[in-house]
């Protein structure tokens, strides 16, 4: 089969790779569209390897169709040849076939094409983990999510929302603020223009106080924002594009009672992600299939332009999520 290999120079080549031999327990699918993430970015240069055991290429969520089930996945009895899949991988979602343990796997939503299922595994079960398993949401809460516009902010806004959420978002400009009107925040700061912080100040002293960040940005953004948020804050760290490095006023953390947790998906215990695909099946699947929810495409690329999906994500303009075609649906 073939798959994008990352080289040694950093580049993306779409070549010929062993196909994937299944072990027991596991699925063959035939992969029709697979999403990006930021995390495919840190692994190309580098910094986020694939778990042991993994393909070397990158690709954490794909759609597809089974072609094969080992003993065991036939035994479990929930799957079979033909059906149109969504899947969670460790790694190597980038090519024409995917060997997947069949509790990875989730039905693709009624409705959806497959390239909309493509972007739902990773983003969604994140989301989801964040949300309600790190954060404890519940309707009335607060959320800040910065990077208002990226692909997984797209997906966890609306999520909030439909659950009853009051949404800060950040983005990085007055045109950027207009193309997420969609997603419906009801807080969008404009950082060309104005304080992060002093949007928060503001919102606290209106009775608004912050009660769940998802901190994709790290940095000095981070030791500004925490003074203003509610006592009790979950504050999730789930990456640090803004930087690895911080200041904090520890006072305020024990003061207010915030728990700052680390957060990612990749490196859990399948038994736990397994958990939440089938929470995510039973809570926010009829919200997609309903419409309240729906995955958020900004663009569409062969998978032979892997490196030019790569540089729309390294340019951070993308509203919503970028997906390449494998295979064309018919």
């Amino acid at each position: 089969m073939k798959a994008i290999v990352i080289t040694e120079n950093k580049d993306l080549v779409w070549t010929d790779v062993p196909d994937p031999v299944l072990s027991d327990g596991e699925v063959l699918i035939e992969t029709y569209a697979a999403a990006l993430n930021r995390a495919d970015l840190m692994q190309r240069a580098g910094e986020y390897p694939p778990p042991p055991g993994c393909p070397e290429w990158p690709g954490l969520e794909i759609s597809g169709i089974i072609r094969e089930l080992s003993p065991a996945a036939k035994r479990e009895g929930k799957w079979k040849e033909g059906d149109k899949v969504c899947a969670l991988l460790g790694g190597g979602g980038y090519a024409q076939y995917a060997a997947v343990h069949h509790s990875m796997l989730m039905p693709v939503p009624k409705g959806l094409s497959m390239i909309e299922a493509a972007a739902l595994p990773e983003a969604f079960a994140t989301a989801y983990l964040n949300l309600f398993m790190e954060g404890g949401a519940k309707a009335g809460d607060v959320l800040l999510m910065h990077a208002g516009a990226s692909g997984l902010a797209s997906v966890i806004i609306p999520m909030a929302k439909a659950f009853g959420l009051r949404v800060i978002t950040s983005v990085l400009s007055a045109d950027i603020a207009k193309s997420i009107a969609h997603l419906k925040a009801d807080i969008v700061i404009d950082t060309s223009s104005e304080s992060v912080a002093e949007c928060l100040k503001i919102e606290e002293e209106k009775g608004y106080p912050v009660n769940i960040a998802i901190d994709c940005l790290g940095g000095e953004m981070m030791g500004k924002c925490l003074p203003y948020v509610a006592y009790g804050c979950r504050w999730i760290m789930i990456a640090t594009l803004a930087g690895d490095i911080t200041t904090i006023n520890m006072r305020t953390i024990y003061m207010k009672n915030i728990r700052i947790i680390g957060s990612t998906l990749r490196s859990k215990p399948i038994e736990v992600k397994a958990q939440i695909l089938a929470n995510l099946v039973k809570d926010i699947w009829p919200k997609i299939e309903s419409g309240e929810i729906r995955p958020t495409i900004y663009k569409t690329l062969p998978i032979t332009e892997a490196e030019a999906a790569h540089a729309l994500l390294e340019k951070g303009k993308n509203v919503g999520k970028v997906v390449l075609i494998v295979k064309e649906e018919k």
